[in-house]
């Protein structure tokens, strides 16, 4: 039974949540002889006080909500996809496979089809756990995560072998023809007057990350088959009973959370490198995990939680630059904001529960 307001359940355990760990990286900072106070002044400025910061901070926002949104929809079939990384990096490969494969000549039909592509490439990926879970009882944990190192093996041989332009020493495909280069930020806000920095690769596919996490509401709460993916979540037998078909929901869920994760290469293979290039996730797909369990699996909890670890991921790359904090900071905050709004949530939610009914029966 539910003792919390929603409110309380969806808003208040994540800031607290949040400001637990900001405490406890405070202490870490003053112990390597830094000011906290200066650190987190130094983020925001960093990551927020410039439409430069604010371009990486988007950008990386972007990958976010892609991989926090493909954990979300599987877990809502109470699917713990750990596969976003593999499913990612396959998703890059469609995405060069169709930006060089024909003479584009603008990028809006080009983005379409690399959207597409993705999409499909990151579901296909998804679906051999997912058919395997389904059909003979595999753990989806273990073969998503197993996924991911064949799917970084295939692309190193891919990329080494086959898709590296001949004479070049370096681990990528050839750079992508310049009529496909996506629109930045900057060339969107400016038809509305509005100024944006150039530098900051941020782009098009920040409003299709949008976009996504509308089509994921929508799909979720107010179709038949979200409604059927969240009754099989809640309890499979029940769902079962209902007529709900347990191959079916594994298999569409996974299937969307796959082309979800898929999509992320929009962004960091045709919208930043503008080419396919080793480790072009970089731990992207794992964040999603993190951004999903702090988002509450919503849509608009997903979009907040990946903008809060974009400005950590830029913020965290200004300290490091200009303090003698080290990068590996950042890591450690993340995983002290997983462990708060995750594997510890009972240690603020029991609080404030007891909290609650006392407050509650006072008024009675």
């Amino acid at each position: 039974m539910e003792i919390l307001p929603k409110w309380a359940d969806r808003i208040l355990i994540p800031i607290i949540g949040v400001t637990i760990s900001l405490v406890i990286s405070a202490i870490i900072i003053l112990l390597i002889g830094e000011s906290p106070i200066e650190a987190i002044n130094l983020m925001i400025t960093g990551a927020l006080g410039s439409t430069y910061g604010w371009g990486y901070t988007l950008y990386y926002t972007t990958n976010f909500i892609f991989t926090g949104l493909a954990v979300s929809v599987a877990f809502h079939a109470r699917m713990f996809n750990i596969g976003g990384e593999g499913q990612a990096s396959i998703g890059g490969l469609g995405v060069a496979i169709i930006c060089l494969s024909f003479g584009w000549s603008h990028w809006f039909p080009a983005l379409l089809a690399a959207t597409l592509s993705a999409a499909l490439f990151g579901a296909l990926w998804a679906a051999i756990p997912a058919y395997l879970q389904a059909k003979y009882g595999s753990h989806i944990v273990i073969t998503t995560i197993m996924f991911n190192f064949i799917g970084a093996a295939i692309l190193n041989y891919l990329l080494v072998n086959v898709m590296r332009p001949t004479g070049s020493m370096d681990p990528a495909t050839a750079k992508f023809s310049t009529e496909i280069k996506l629109p930045s930020l900057h060339d969107i806000l400016e038809v509305v007057g509005i100024s944006f920095s150039k530098a900051g690769p941020a782009n098009v596919s920040f409003l299709i990350a949008l976009a996504a996490c509308v089509l994921v509401w929508l799909f979720i709460w107010h179709t038949r088959w979200g409604y059927q993916i969240r009754a099989f979540g809640h309890s499979e037998s029940a769902a079962v009973y209902a007529g709900i078909l347990p191959f079916k929901i594994i298999m569409v869920s996974m299937l969307i959370s796959g082309a979800l994760a898929g999509m992320m290469a929009i962004n960091n293979v045709m919208g930043e490198a503008e080419r396919l290039i080793m480790n072009s996730t970089e731990g992207a797909g794992f964040i999603g995990i993190a951004v999903a369990l702090m988002g509450r699996n919503h849509p608009l909890g997903v979009l907040l939680a990946a903008l809060l670890f974009g400005f950590l991921y830029q913020g965290g790359a200004e300290l490091a630059m200009w303090t003698t904090i080290p990068r590996e900071l950042i890591v450690v905050i993340q995983a002290l904001v997983i462990l708060f709004t995750g594997a510890l949530e009972n240690m603020i939610r029991t609080p404030l529960e007891w909290l609650w009914i006392k407050s509650t029966r006072g008024k009675g």
